[in-house]
Formats: structure tokens, C-alpha cells, sequence
């Protein structure tokens, strides 16, 4: 079909190419377009992607977790028994617990306080399959000692390059003394700027008020012969209405729905449909230009015996090019602003090749609309117009 379409004079690029000016001006507008369609789908997957990545860490099999739970950063907790019950299933191999709060990080520097994630493991059984946690754990067993994620805002104070340099940082989480023994790899998000990981001793201490009963997570791995829904349905069955039992991609999707369902969401695709109706309105504008300016030679080349079809096939021709050309730069921009946003907020967005693609769809869909549109003042075209 493409090949049909193009084995003719190239009459589309060689009036699209005549006036370079407007061609330009055209191409500008469509990656201003993709541009802002690249940039509201690349925060919009931040988002999701930066408040699931401690949940993609997680050592389990099965989760369980307080019933009312709607997100990490506002945490609800339920007693660390039902843990220990599962462990009498058949298939349960090991449990895991685990404390999540939010800690006021008193910057070394300049005294200035900040919310950050603390998250409260047992040394001896880590939840996190992280190697740089993993290696500290010694060191966590002993009180008021953790471990700092370096990608945490700067906010927080130098701390990655202050441990480099002396082995060892002390700070103030809620009041309370700590020492920075090990660094790791978990990334900021929209809810939290920074995360530290701790024994559950220092976690109790550094929260005062909290009982030792009282957990946000349970892990549990399985025997790796066990049927995961088989254990959890038992378990769903049989544990008190205080838990819920889920997987760790279902626990992964309640974060993902909580930002989702915020408004979020709403935000960003709108941003996505303005960028679409602004190349709309771009591309449309180009192409009714030069059929405007153009309406006698194809009023001529009607008399000539060419087609309404034809004619209609060059228009969309000339669609189809703009958004190939006017996608080029957008993607290359967009991956500039893409580096610059991570540098300024440290949230993981990058380029990806499945939004790569469903933005040029977009892009063309986008220029499609706008030749078709186009076509009403083609149609009109005349050849007692040449007279």
C-alpha cells in the first residue's frame, strides 16, 4: 500500500519542500506536540514506576497487609501475630516483617528537617534483594545504625559524598542520633523524597510510640513446590479478617491505583490530549495553507484527468510526512527534557521504546486527522478555477 502511495511523482514532498519556511514552522509545531505528549506520559510513568520500585525489590511470594491499606506513605498497620500464624501452613517456608513510617531527617548541615521513608527490617532475615543492603546487615544489628539511599533528594544534606570521604555520617531522624554505615539504590518518588534502612530495633526506637506488634508488611516465601494461590486462598480463608492476602504484583497495583486514582492521572492525560489537539490545530493549519495557495494547480491537474482520490492521496501523503519528520526532533528533545527533569528531581524517567511508539501512532493519527480535515477545501478545487 505504501509503496502504491509513494511510486509516483513525489508531488506531496515536493510541495511540502517549496516553502521551507512554512515546512519548518510545521515541523517545529509537531514536535512541540510530541514534545508535550513525551513529557506528561514520561511523569505520568514516573509516577507509577518510582512508588512501586521498593515493592519490586521485595523477597516474596505472598504479601499480607492490613485490609484498609491504600499506600506506603500512609500506612496502616495490623498485628506481626498473623505473620507468625502462616508459618504453620503447609508450603510456607519463611516469614519476613516489615515496619514502614515516616521519619522527620534533620540535614547535618544546615539543621533544616524533611520527611523521609524509614523502613524497618529484621537483619536476620532481610526483605529486600538488594546487595548493598544485604552486605550491611552486621552493621544494622547494632542500634542507631542505617543505611542511606543515595539517589534521596539533596535536601537531605551531601550524604553520599560525606560517607565516601569519612566511612561514616551521623544525622538526626526524629530526634534521635543515627550513624550512615552503607548507601544504597531505591530512587525518590512523588510520595516520599528519600528512604533509610534500618534494624527493627533502631525503627523502634526511632518511633517510640510504635508496638513492637504492630506491622505495615508481612513477607511470605513458599516452598518452591507450593501452588501460590492454593496458600493464599487457605490462608485468606482461615486467617482473622485483619490481614488480606496478596501477591506481590497485586500489592505492586494497590500503590499504582492510589496515585491513579488522585487526580494524578487525570492531570497528565489531559496535558497528553491538549499536546494532540495542538498538532491538530499545527498540522492543519499548514496543510490548508498551501491547498489555499495551491488550489488552481490542482484545479488544473483535475483537468488534466487526475482524480479527487488521487489528489486526496498526496494531501494525506504530505500528512504522513510531517509526522515523520516532525517526530525526528520531538523524540530527540524530549529526551534532553527527560534528562534535565531527572537531574532536578531524581524521579526515573527515561525514554522507553513502548512510549516511543504509541506516541508516533499519536503523531500520525494527529496528522491523519488534520489532512482529512484538510480535504474539504481540496474537494472544492475546480477546474473552471485556472480560468
Amino acid at each position: 500500500m505504501l509503496r502504491k502511495l509513494f511510486r509516483r511523482t513525489p508531488l506531496a514532498w515536493l510541495q511540502l519542500n517549496k516553502e521551507k519556511m512554512r515546512l519548518v514552522v510545521a515541523l517545529a509545531g509537531i514536535a512541540f506536540a510530541d514534545m508535550l505528549m513525551f513529557v506528561q506520559l514520561g511523569l505520568l510513568d514516573s509516577l507509577f514506576d518510582s512508588a512501586t520500585q521498593a515493592h519490586q525489590n521485595l523477597q516474596a511470594d505472598l504479601v499480607l497487609i492490613n485490609p484498609k491499606f491504600q499506600t506506603l506513605f500512609y500506612v496502616k498497620s495490623f498485628p506481626r501475630e498473623r505473620l507468625h500464624q502462616t508459618s504453620a501452613y503447609e508450603g510456607v517456608k519463611s516469614v519476613r516483617p516489615l515496619y514502614i513510617d515516616i521519619a522527620q531527617w534533620r540535614n547535618p548541615k544546615n539543621r533544616l528537617s524533611r520527611g523521609i521513608l524509614v523502613w524497618g527490617i529484621d537483619p536476620a532475615n532481610p526483605p529486600f534483594d538488594l546487595p548493598e543492603v544485604n552486605q550491611k546487615l552486621d552493621e544494622l544489628k547494632l542500634l542507631n545504625r542505617v543505611i542511606f539511599d543515595r539517589a534521596s533528594r539533596p535536601e537531605y544534606g551531601q550524604i553520599p559524598q560525606l560517607f565516601k570521604q569519612q566511612g561514616m555520617v551521623e544525622a538526626e531522624v526524629n530526634r534521635q542520633n543515627i550513624r550512615t554505615v552503607g548507601l544504597f539504590t531505591l530512587g525518590a518518588s512523588f510520595g516520599a523524597d528519600g528512604n533509610i534502612i534500618t534494624s527493627d530495633s533502631t525503627f523502634l526506637t526511632i518511633f517510640p510510640n510504635r508496638q513492637p506488634n504492630q506491622i505495615e508488611v508481612g513477607l511470605i516465601k513458599l516452598q518452591p513446590d507450593a501452588n501460590v494461590e492454593a496458600v493464599r486462598s487457605q490462608l485468606q480463608a482461615n486467617l482473622p479478617n485483619d490481614v488480606k492476602v496478596l501477591t506481590p504484583k497485586e500489592f505492586a497495583q494497590i500503590e499504582t491505583d492510589y496515585w491513579g486514582n488522585q487526580g494524578i492521572g487525570f492531570i497528565f492525560g489531559l496535558g497528553v490530549a491538549v499536546g494532540f489537539i495542538v498538532g491538530i490545530v499545527i498540522v492543519y493549519q499548514i496543510l490548508y495553507a498551501d491547498v489555499s495557495e495551491h488550489l488552481p494547480e490542482y484545479a488544473t491537474l483535475k483537468a488534466m484527468g487526475y482524480s479527487d482520490r488521487y489528489l486526496m492521496m498526496m494531501l494525506m501523503q504530505e500528512s504522513l510526512l510531517l509526522a515523520a519528520l516532525g517526530f525526528i526532533p520531538g523524540v530527540a528533545l524530549s529526551i534532553g527534557l527527560y534528562q534535565i527533569t531527572y537531574a532536578a528531581t531524581l524521579l526515573p524517567i527515561a525514554m522507553k521504546l513502548n512510549r516511543a511508539i504509541f506516541v508516533l501512532f499519536l503523531t500520525i493519527t494527529m496528522c491523519s486527522i488534520s489532512g482529512v480535515i484538510a480535504m474539504r477545501k481540496l474537494r472544492r478545487a475546480d477546474p473552471a478555477d485556472m480560468f
